[in-house]
């Protein structure tokens, strides 16, 4: 059997290999991954170990050859110019451009191109350039043959992380097939109005639409993923530490935490640092979910875990092991030093996002269109929008 009837899959930008765990947990297998960042491929390497698949290069200078033939080829490309925390440059700027590098390595593949692609990014994708960006990227797999489907999932449906991401799927697809612009068939839990808004003013993208099952409720809490670390741990922050954090918050965030400092039991709440006219400000949530976890560019992005109850409280920085679970990643071997732990954890992909999408769409797909004619199964809605849709 070949390697492309077997899902292997080519997973590039691919950091510390969570794309990875969450699509052999739905059944693919690697083929090959593409980093240029060393610490993660560090990380990469003390779980997975050095079994040759990784190639540590800038995805500009990756040659088609080296690349094998592939069911499934992901890109979780750089956000750092399509984020709002970011300088918004775009697809232009210098980290996010590396997207046409990987356009490059596709179209360089010619016959080779993998039926499948699968990208992610931040939701600021979608309105990066007043929408610009996120047009060219999918008018760029357009002209490569891939019909596209967009749609935006938080990973806090899966785990106790506040954390958007939109994901573009790209499929080779047989014929053209019935126009459907109701924007009802489009707008779920995982495609928000905004979403379906973009689709329908861009007739011109060569759009597959596919229907997705709503997504899980969430079952697990701050408090379920917190490490019982010793109260002698270094982790913990000092108390003039901590007294200097309650005083750069906010009247009201003030409040919430000393409401939890007076409570009876005790209680985990996540703050970060932004700043605020000017000043630093401790920002504190308490709903039982963490922030958005983040790469520890200075201090800012490094999230603080705040602990309080019966009159005390403490606080120190999320353990990597935390952040590990945080990502659905609850086993994943850590060797790496803290802030590269942190780094690692906060540019990947969660987990079980990846497997939910895996299971629920990249299999269907697989099955109805590339699987062996004798293993297919019956198609599942969907709904072609705007050009006429070609393999």
């Amino acid at each position: 059997m070949s390697d492309l009837l077997q899902q292997s899959f080519a997973e590039f930008f691919a950091g510390i290999g969570l794309m990875r765990i969450g699509l052999e947990r739905a059944g693919w297998r690697i083929a090959f991954a593409n980093d240029i960042d060393e610490d993660k491929w560090e990380m990469y390497r003390d779980h997975f170990g050095n079994s040759g698949e990784f190639v540590l290069k800038d995805v500009h200078d990756l040659g088609s050859a080296a690349i094998p033939t592939v069911a499934l080829a992901t890109a979780s490309f750089p956000c750092n110019d399509l984020s709002l925390a970011g300088a918004r440059q775009g697809l232009e700027g210098a980290q996010s451009s590396a997207f046409w590098g990987f356009i490059e390595v596709l179209t360089k593949m010619g016959r080779r191109r993998p039926p499948i692609i699968l990208l992610e990014n931040v939701t600021g994708f979608l309105s990066s350039n007043d929408g610009n960006d996120f047009r060219d990227a999918l008018l760029a797999l357009n002209r490569l043959g891939y019909a596209v489907d967009a749609f935006i999932i938080d990973a806090v449906r899966f785990v106790p992380q506040s954390r958007q991401r939109l994901f573009v799927v790209g499929a080779k697809i047989h014929d053209a097939l019935v126009c459907n612009e109701s924007p009802k068939f489009f707008e779920s839990d995982s495609r928000p109005g905004s979403l379906v808004d973009f689709i329908l003013w861009h007739p011109e993208i060569n759009w597959r639409i596919r229907s997705l099952p709503s997504l899980p409720s969430r079952q697990a809490h701050l408090e379920d993923i917190i490490e019982n670390l010793s109260p002698n741990s270094q982790m913990w922050w000092s108390r003039d530490r901590c007294e200097y954090l309650l005083n750069q918050m906010s009247p009201k965030h003030r409040a919430q935490a000393e409401a939890m400092i007076r409570g009876t039991l005790t209680c985990y709440g996540t703050v970060f640092r932004r700043v605020r006219n000017g000043r630093s400000m401790a920002e504190l949530r308490t709903d039982g979910i963490a922030g958005c976890l983040r790469t520890p560019r200075g201090g800012s992005g490094r999230q603080i875990l705040f602990v309080a109850g019966k009159g005390r409280f403490n606080v120190r920085l999320l353990t990597p092991r935390e952040c590990a679970r945080l990502m659905g990643a609850d086993d994943f071997v850590i060797r790496a030093p803290l802030n590269q732990a942190l780094f690692g954890f906060g540019d990947a992909v969660c987990v079980p996002v990846i497997e939910w999408i895996a299971q629920n769409y990249l299999n269907c797909l697989w099955q109805e269109d590339y699987a062996p004619e004798k293993t297919r199964k019956v198609p599942k809605a969907v709904t072609s929008y705007g050009k006429t849709s070609r393999r």
